[in-house]
């Protein structure tokens, strides 16, 4: 395995987090977190131009979107990153052919100017300082370099869910677009993902907020959301699919995540 290790301070995430996400997702089988890495390598592969690239995933917990990109980006050179030490320790034995790197992005130690692209998805929220977070992705994005970003949307939508994921936040689009772009990056595309089931997303978060949990309810709530909308998972594909034909023509009012595309000045 190789697993270079930074010590690490206090996260929005754990080990446990990611053993709960992944056995509540049946392993990233869900239909939203397929058509979010959809999304980030469609993103990657417009705004690199097919030319190799090194490529650094921070938050990239149990590897689904380093297998995806290894298999659809094959001349790319990929690094993962993440705050959890076990969790990479295990994707190291998983996949010994990527370098993987243990750091706080809120405080990150890696050098200037180092990668072509950097891709996070859902991992803001969790980072209490989200302007250092975006700092250093400016900082570590070679001149011309790419940040495909992806974060929960509604802030009036927070919930229970959001906080035994552990999350500091939920975003605006044109928030985030104010954050990217006040780290120095040029915001180059934005949308929403999940658009076209925000009406049914929307109801059960109202319905959430309506019944909090007492927090020691609060995991069995979460693994019973996640595995609920995975049992629509043939349904869930098809309507993500018309969503992301829809989505090169038409900017969504609204949505589930916000996704954001921004280069650095070269």
């Amino acid at each position: 395995m190789r697993v270079l290790a930074y010590e690490v301070g206090e996260s929005g995430w754990s080990d446990e987090l990611t053993e709960l996400h992944e056995s509540a997702t049946e392993s990233g089988t869900h239909f939203i977190d397929v058509a979010s890495r959809d999304h980030a390598i469609n993103e990657l592969k417009r705004a690199l131009g097919g030319r190799p690239a090194s490529i650094m995933e921070v938050g990239c917990s149990a590897g689904h979107l380093l297998a995806d990109m290894r298999r659809s980006l094959p001349h790319a050179t990929l690094i993962g990153g993440d705050y959890t030490l076990g969790t990479l320790v295990k994707l190291g034995e998983q996949m010994p052919d990527i370098p993987l790197v243990r750091f706080n992005l809120a405080d990150s130690p890696l050098p200037s100017d180092t990668y072509d692209a950097m891709v996070l998805l859902n991992v803001l929220e969790h980072i209490e300082d989200d302007v250092a977070a975006t700092g250093h992705i400016a900082r570590m994005l070679k001149p011309g370099g790419v940040a495909v970003i992806e974060v929960p949307a509604g802030p009036e939508l927070f919930d229970d869910y959001d906080r035994q994921l552990q999350h500091f936040r939920r975003y605006t689009l044109p928030g985030l677009c104010k954050l990217i772009e006040g780290a120095g990056l040029k915001v180059e595309r934005r949308n929403y993902l999940g658009a076209l089931i925000y009406p049914a997303f929307y109801l059960a978060k109202k319905l959430s907020q309506s019944s909090p949990k007492p927090a020691a309810e609060r995991e069995k709530h979460v693994t019973n959301a996640i595995g609920a909308t995975s049992r629509l998972n043939p349904i869930g594909h098809a309507i993500m699919a018309v969503e992301e034909a829809m989505a090169r023509a038409v900017t969504f009012p609204r949505g589930i995540r916000c996704v954001v595309t921004a280069r650095k000045p070269s």
